[in-house]
């Protein structure tokens, strides 16, 4: 997992020197990540784990049972926290430090794990839903960026998607613990109240490792950053990253104005980074992962399969092929680069919904035994997705933004990912029932297909480069090549990312 040596890049240490990084070359930086990544461990763990807790809540609270609308609101109101932390995430992350934010998100979700556990009623659960969502908000922002700023620029899609691995790992941890708790007094309470454990652990762990190094220099102390930088680099390639650090301090000196959500908007070049970003976002949302993550069992039954227990054999099997596909874009994605990854993975993700919504319309047109049609189909979307559009969306996103806005801009990005996810989560089933499920996953490959356009037409390709090389490709986007844009340095880069 190593990189070709760009001009400008840091891609080999030295042109005589065979002292290349890999994934596992560092235990240090793989340490770092996999604790930072229990962040995204309680992510997947929330959003996969009430799916089979509400059976049970059902039964012990009559008031849900009988209403709808409390279901929905103890399903949704952890997705309404995690847009509401993911939004303050940024800027605590920005003001206080990544780990802080880690710290601090572990205590909310520890805290609403067991406010849930021990819920009387339904409305106390509701506020302990609203708390462990604020967490995983917090988490779902600074995991991905505590890993890339810690992260040499080789192995930072790697990294960063490992984040992405322990989320596909939590929601496949959900589905054991679900079958693991069914006959045990208490059900769901076992089931809400145990993800406070990993989250404890986080902050036990998080306690002895160091502040991102980035943050460090740029914010608080410099010998502080050079000591962890110290154990990631050799003294050659410390000396260069130091060298781009103190660049992009000074270029952080000069602007002088307050960071501020206007300046998003307002600045050309972290305009168009945060367009790419939060498309990338909004998109992984809907063509369509929390449809089948959510609503699988559903969807299998509606193939034609009632079987309760097959259901939910089938959704596991759905759920590890995920986790699995994960593994796969780790290897792949800074091998391959992010925006291959990404179009390949939408290509397949269409050609896979286009098999679906075949399958539904055999189903309703009368055709018999095309249940396993759809079962293909769902197995061949996981197939695609879970190496591309799982993990790219959330390694650009931990990379493209300059470093004083890489919180602000991380948390909106990732609220808009919130924000899909919860409109998939709630229309999904109506739109079915209004227009059928075939024509569902029609719309759904359409959207694929816009997907695919705005990776071509908004997304560079970052592989392998130095936020200072990624910085400058927005720059020479906004602005060319000549007046405020960078020169001929960040065109080439500018190119041969287009050109990978």
């Amino acid at each position: 997992m190593t990189i070709e040596s760009f001009p400008g890049s840091s891609g080999y240490i030295d042109a005589g020197v065979d002292n290349k990084i890999t994934y596992f070359s560092n235990t240090y930086v793989l340490g770092l990540t996999v604790i930072a990544g229990i962040g995204g461990l309680l992510f997947g763990y929330d959003t996969g784990v009430i799916s089979g807790a509400l059976l049970y809540i059902r039964d012990d609270f009559e008031a849900v049972d009988q209403s709808s609308f409390l279901q929905e609101t103890i399903v949704s109101m952890a997705l309404v926290g995690a847009m509401i932390g993911a939004a303050a995430g940024g800027w605590i992350n920005d003001a206080y430090g990544r780990k802080k934010a880690t710290l601090l998100a572990d205590v909310i979700f520890a805290v609403g794990s067991l406010v849930m556990a021990a819920a009387p009623d339904p409305y106390v659960l509701i506020a302990g839903r609203l708390l462990v969502g604020l967490g995983v908000g917090v988490a779902s922002v600074t995991a991905p960026m505590y890993i890339a700023e810690a992260a040499p620029s080789e192995i930072r899609g790697g990294l960063v998607s490992t984040n992405v691995l322990m989320i596909t790992g939590g929601q496949f941890l959900s589905y054991l613990v679900n079958l693991a708790f069914t006959e045990v007094p208490g059900t769901w309470r076992w089931m809400l109240g145990v993800a406070a454990v990993p989250a404890i652990v986080q902050f036990s762990l998080m306690l002895f490792l160091p502040e991102s190094p980035r943050w460090l220099y740029m914010k608080k102390s410099k010998s502080e950053a050079i000591v962890v930088l110290s154990k990631i680099y050799d003294p050659y390639r410390l000396e260069e990253e130091l060298d781009q650090l103190a660049s992009a301090l000074e270029e952080e000196n000069q602007r002088k104005n307050a960071v501020s959500y206007l300046d998003v908007f307002r600045i050309k070049e972290i305009r168009l980074a945060f367009f790419a970003g939060a498309g990338l976002q909004a998109f992984q949302q809907f063509t369509g992962i929390n449809t089948v993550m959510y609503y699988s069992p559903t969807i299998v039954q509606m193939a034609g399969f009632s079987s309760n227990q097959l259901a939910l054999l089938l959704s596991l099997v759905v759920a590890l092929m995920n986790a699995a596909g994960t593994v796969l874009g780790i290897n792949l994605i800074d091998h391959f680069g992010r925006r291959k990854l990404a179009l390949s993975s939408l290509f397949g993700v269409f050609l896979s919904l286009i098999l679906l919504s075949v399958a539904f319309f055999l189903e309703s047109s009368g055709v018999a035994n095309v249940g396993w049609l759809a079962v293909l189909g769902l197995a061949l979307y996981i197939s695609f997705f879970a190496p591309g559009m799982g993990p790219v969306p959330w390694t650009v996103n931990s990379e493209i933004y300059p470093e004083s806005y890489r919180g602000i801009c991380g948390g909106m990005s990732a609220t808009v990912n919130w924000v899909s996810n919860l409109i998939v989560a709630q229309s999904f089933l109506s739109v079915a029932d209004a227009v059928g499920t075939g024509w569902t996953f029609m719309i759904l490959a359409g959207i694929s297909v816009a997907a695919f356009g705005f990776v071509v037409a908004f997304v560079p390709e970052t592989k392998g480069l130095t936020f200072d090389e990624v910085e400058r490709i927005w720059k020479e986007k906004a602005w060319g090549s000549s007046g405020k844009g960078p020169e001929s340095e960040s065109e080439s880069l500018l190119e041969i990312g287009e050109g990978e």
